[in-house]
């Protein structure tokens, strides 16, 4: 790693704070030790995203870790995301992983409690949940700002040694279709006042759900304390549609966006032009400063909506 990689700060966090719509990406690592398939997931982000998250065992699915492909990702030029959850480590191999990611040149860094591993490939496994994602936001933030590691001691070698505390960009995840619905502006609050910089959303297909969600977020002025960005994820045909509708947890689907789907010539395109419609919407909503495209499996077309969506970065 050179002295500059080791020097230099958030891309994501300089776009952000220069006014700019950031446009973020989602790589999900294989669950092989397949290079090949990471570098070409690589290849068809980079220039058109200003970063991209790389999910940590998703699912409760084992995959390469998303530390591993953060440091690619670096080599490569484009910005990682790292995603750390808390299922899977306690606060010491928390604390351990993220100075290692630090000196990798890892920037970013998405909090998340993570899915229990009961849903996953290996159910019997024994759990971590030694933090959940507001007590990991404050860790964090407190190693960054306050120096210092959960347990208050200084982070440093020794008495004279100078400081290295890893500033992170710290970001988390909001669900504002989740029920009671009330709360779900409660729990955002929790996460910004634990020292959360920004944030993305689950999926939007209900508009006005996401709309009345903001109006309680600014309210509180939590858009001028937090980066929101706001998730979209484009739909493959109208099987993904009902699927998404009827059996994930937390996702709004409107019958509207189904029918619309059924009835389209080529479901993948219309996927598409719905996915770029919304970051239009999503676009005039005050508050909401980026985007973030999880096209799950489906890399390629991230090129196509950004493009479309007039986002288009200066591709090298």
């Amino acid at each position: 790693m050179t002295a500059s990689e080791y020097k230099a700060g958030s891309n994501l966090e300089k776009v952000l704070t220069a006014g700019d719509f950031a446009v973020t990406a989602e790589l999900g690592p294989p669950k092989s030790a397949d290079l090949a398939l990471i570098e070409k997931k690589t290849a068809l982000l980079k220039g058109w995203v200003d970063a991209v998250n790389i999910t940590d065992n998703q699912t409760a699915i084992v995959r390469v870790s998303s530390i591993a492909v953060g440091r690619l990702l670096v080599e490569a030029g484009l910005e990682p995301i790292i995603q750390m959850t808390c299922r899977d480590r306690n606060r010491l191999a928390i604390q351990a992983d993220l100075l290692g990611a630090y000196l990798l040149g890892i920037r970013n860094l998405l909090c998340l409690t993570g899915d229990h591993q009961c849903f996953g490939n290996h159910p019997t496994a024994r759990y971590g949940f030694d933090l959940d994602s507001v007590q990991l936001i404050r860790m964090v933030a407190n190693m960054r700002d306050k120096k210092v590691f959960a347990n208050g001691e200084e982070i440093r070698n020794s008495k004279k040694a100078e400081l290295k505390e890893p500033r992170f960009f710290i970001g988390g995840a909001a669900n504002p279709f989740g029920d009671p619905f009330e709360f779900r502006v409660v729990r955002f609050a929790k996460k910004v006042k634990a020292g959360l910089d920004f944030v993305q959303t689950q999926c939007i297909y209900d508009m006005d759900r996401f709309a009345t969600w903001m109006e309680q977020v600014r309210a509180r002025g939590l858009h001028d304390r937090c980066k929101i960005l706001a998730g979209v994820t484009p739909l493959k045909s109208a099987g993904m549609a009902k699927y998404m509708r009827d059996k994930v947890a937390g996702v709004i689907v409107p019958d509207a966006i189904v029918e619309r789907m059924e009835g389209a010539a080529d479901p993948k395109a219309e996927g598409v032009a719905i996915c770029v419609e919304q970051i239009k919407q999503l676009r005039k909503i005050e508050g909401v400063v980026g985007v973030h495209i999880m096209a799950i499996e489906w890399e390629e077309k991230v090129a196509e909506i950004v493009g479309a969506a007039g986002l288009k970065r200066n591709r090298e």
